[in-house]
């Protein structure tokens, strides 16, 4: 798939995943949403559970993340903290509640629908210091050395040029500023076929690269101090699986040899 063929593709799906949260909110039924059943790009809730994190928003979660990267991004008050697809605006209350009334938090999002929902959540909480702005990753719309920290959930991996990206990550971010991310990446060679499959599964894994990739794109971007905080085995089940992989690659699954993970990973500038 063409760079803009998949950002319409994913623009498209998260635009329908906000709507279809907007008819539940009105009592309405749509099959469109993170069960998954309205079209090629699906989405299962693979992250982590935010319910009991300070500042967590049940409206703003559509369970799209894959992690919680506010838990390691050592945020502090005063921070100016910015966060990559931010969606509804989860992870941007999360952030507002750790660096408080003096700090600052901005979203960034391509996707007209979901930035509505995120401005009417915010519009509820009455936090002057979240903003979320329309944009796009590989081209932001931002100063140099603007930010404190950068976070982003289960996001740049649907991000055609992840090297662009992290290159904006980086400029965008102050000297001695850090990003943390919660991202899906590949271990070990996985079929055409079964990637596909992977895929349909749980569509938030588009785009995911093997996590050897990753971490060089990240450190050629100049980035130090590079450390994975953490790293689950995203599950799928045995007839995704058994539809187009061999016996022996099935218990490679099985042993987390190879498959898909998800990683929450740091770095500073």
């Amino acid at each position: 798939m063409k760079a803009e063929d998949l950002k319409l593709a994913v623009k498209e799906k998260y635009g329908e995943i906000a709507n279809q949260s907007y008819q539940k909110e009105k009592g309405q039924s749509s099959c469109c949403g993170t069960s998954g059943c309205c079209g090629e790009l699906e989405f299962a809730m693979i992250g982590d559970e935010y319910k009991d994190v300070k500042g967590y928003q049940p409206d703003a979660d559509l369970g799209l993340g894959c992690g919680l990267p506010t838990q390691f991004a050592d945020l502090k008050v005063g921070d100016h903290v910015l966060d990559l697809g931010c969606g509804a605006g989860n992870d941007c209350f999360v952030a507002r509640a750790k660096v408080g009334d003096t700090g600052k938090v901005t979203g960034i999002d391509f996707t007209d629908a979901m930035l509505e929902k995120a401005r009417k959540n915010n519009t509820k909480l009455g936090y002057p210091n979240v903003e979320f702005i329309k944009g796009d990753i590989e081209d932001m719309p931002f100063d140099d050395n603007e930010f404190d920290v950068v976070v982003s959930n289960c996001v740049l991996n649907l991000v055609p040029d992840k090297k662009k990206a992290f290159s904006e990550i980086y400029r965008v971010l102050k000297p001695g500023g850090h990003f943390c991310v919660s991202d899906v990446v590949v271990q070990g060679t996985l079929s055409e076929a079964l990637q596909k499959d992977v895929e349909m599964y749980a569509g938030c894994v588009s785009g995911a690269i093997p996590i050897s990739d990753y971490l060089d794109i990240i450190k050629q971007r100049n980035f130090t101090n590079v450390e994975i905080h953490k790293k689950k085995a995203i599950t799928i089940p045995d007839e995704t699986l058994s539809a187009h992989a061999e016996p022996d690659d099935i218990e490679k699954f099985h042993r987390n040899e190879i498959g898909i993970f998800s990683i929450t990973i740091s770095g500073k500038k």
